[in-house]
Formats: C-alpha cells, structure tokens, sequence
C-alpha cells in the first residue's frame, strides 16, 4: 500500500456490451476519459458480465429445455427450469439443493450459487454463464491494455459470491493476470516476532471486494480502477483461489 492510500475510481462511460465487442478497446476508451492518468500499478477489476458478454457467454432461455430433474425442483420451489437446467449443465457437482438454493461448484473448480449463472443486468430473456477461462481472458485484456497504452497494470475479474456462515454477497476475484492474488506470510514474523503459521491473504479477493464499492449492481459501472495497493509479483491466477479438495474440509 502507498503512503497515500488506497484509491478506488468507477470507470463510467461502456456502453451495453455485445457478443464478439471488442472488449479491450471499449475500455481503452473509457479509460482515456476518466480524470486521472493510469500509471504503473494500476489494478483494473472488471465485473464478470462484461468479459462474458463479450465472449458470447450468455443463453436465451427460449433455447433450454428442462430436465425432468429441473422441472421437478423448479416447480418445488417457484424457480424457473430452464435457469435451474442451466445451472445443472454447467456444474460438475451438485454441493447442495435445498430451500430453493442450488450450490453447485463449477467446471472452474468455484463453489457458488447457481452455478453462476445469472439473470440480472441482462437483456430480457437472456442468462449469462461465467467466463470459460476467467485467468485467460484477465490476460488477452491485459495484454491489450499494456501494449497500447504502455502501461504496466493488473487485472481483476470479479463475481459475487455468497459466503458459508455469513449473511450477504460479497464481490471476490474469479480471474487474475498481472500479480500473485495471495499474499503469503507464512514463515515471516509479526509485531511480537512470533512466527506467522497459517495467514494467507487473499489479496486479490480483497480488492475486488473494495472495488465493488464504486461498481454496484444498480449503478451500471461495471469497471474501477485501484491504486495505492499492489498485486507481488509473479504468474499466479484466480485459480490459485481455490482450495485444493485435499485441504478441503467440508467435502
């Protein structure tokens, strides 16, 4: 962290991302019109939608056809099938279906509601799946941003995910490019010189957590820039975020 703080800046101005947009140069653009000058460092945290939209993750409901498992639940607890059959389709396991939540933990290895899939800040009609390679698509769009504006930066894409024990959302990191998302301080001392045994930080996760403070569901600002807080160095990605199933122990 700089001795400045921590600065957290919405990037306004995308318009409603499309299939097969562009969507490295529709952020260029709105980051040349934002106040301040991007700078090496710079965290750029996205919301998952618009990476997706622009992949072309995303189904028209009209297209899905139910199983007779998702008509069955659905019909149990007022959901609609075809958003439950999607969910299925995109889980490699079932994790809990119960009160009208479906858990599920998906082909990325991520354990979240619905398989995370999602209706909101999408045309009618039209569900929207998860990035199929969250840490891939962090690098295309650094890659694009770090050779035309010369600019060293990381990159953040995010989700909302709910959390075991705790009431509420919270916004947490699914891609990663440019940094370590975990702050290790296993082994170092803290402020007693008693050696640290277990603190690792997910700093990535932390970040996007903050960023969603200026982002927001309603606000249509589906971009912020952080600075005043660094990724370390290294190759790491948004998988690294997820817990091996050997040091799993709720499995």
């Amino acid at each position: 962290m700089s001795d400045a703080g921590v600065q957290i800046l919405g990037i306004p101005g995308l318009p409603e991302v499309k299939p097969g947009d562009a969507l490295g140069a529709l952020l260029l653009e709105a980051l040349r019109r934002i106040p301040i000058q991007v700078r090496r460092g710079d965290i750029l945290v996205l919301a998952h939608k618009i990476v997706s939209k622009a992949e072309g993750r995303t189904v028209p409901l009209a297209t899905v056809t139910p199983s007779p498992l998702a008509n069955s639940w659905a019909r149990e607890w007022g959901r609609d099938p075809r958003v439950v059959e999607l969910a299925l389709s995109q889980s490699r396991r079932i994790v809990r279906m119960d009160r009208g939540v479906l858990l599920a933990e998906t082909s990325h290895g991520f354990v979240c509601a619905n398989a995370g899939v999602d209706l909101s800040n999408s045309p009618e009609g039209m569900a929207i799946l998860l990035p199929e390679h969250p840490d891939r698509s962090a690098a295309g769009i650094r890659a694009c941003l770090t050779e035309t504006m010369g600019v060293d930066l990381a990159v953040i894409i995010t989700d909302t995910f709910g959390r075991p024990w705790r009431e509420g959302q919270v916004n947490v990191a699914i891609g990663v490019a440019g940094g370590m998302p975990l702050s290790d301080y296993r082994g170092s001392k803290d402020g007693f010189g008693r050696t640290l045994q277990a603190t690792c930080i997910a700093r990535a996760d932390e970040i996007a957590s903050a960023a969603e403070l200026v982002m927001g569901k309603r606000r249509r600002v589906p971009a912020a820039l952080v600075r005043g807080v660094r990724l370390e160095a290294g190759p790491g990605g948004g998988s690294n975020l997820v817990r091996p199933p050997e040091r799993d122990l709720f499995r």
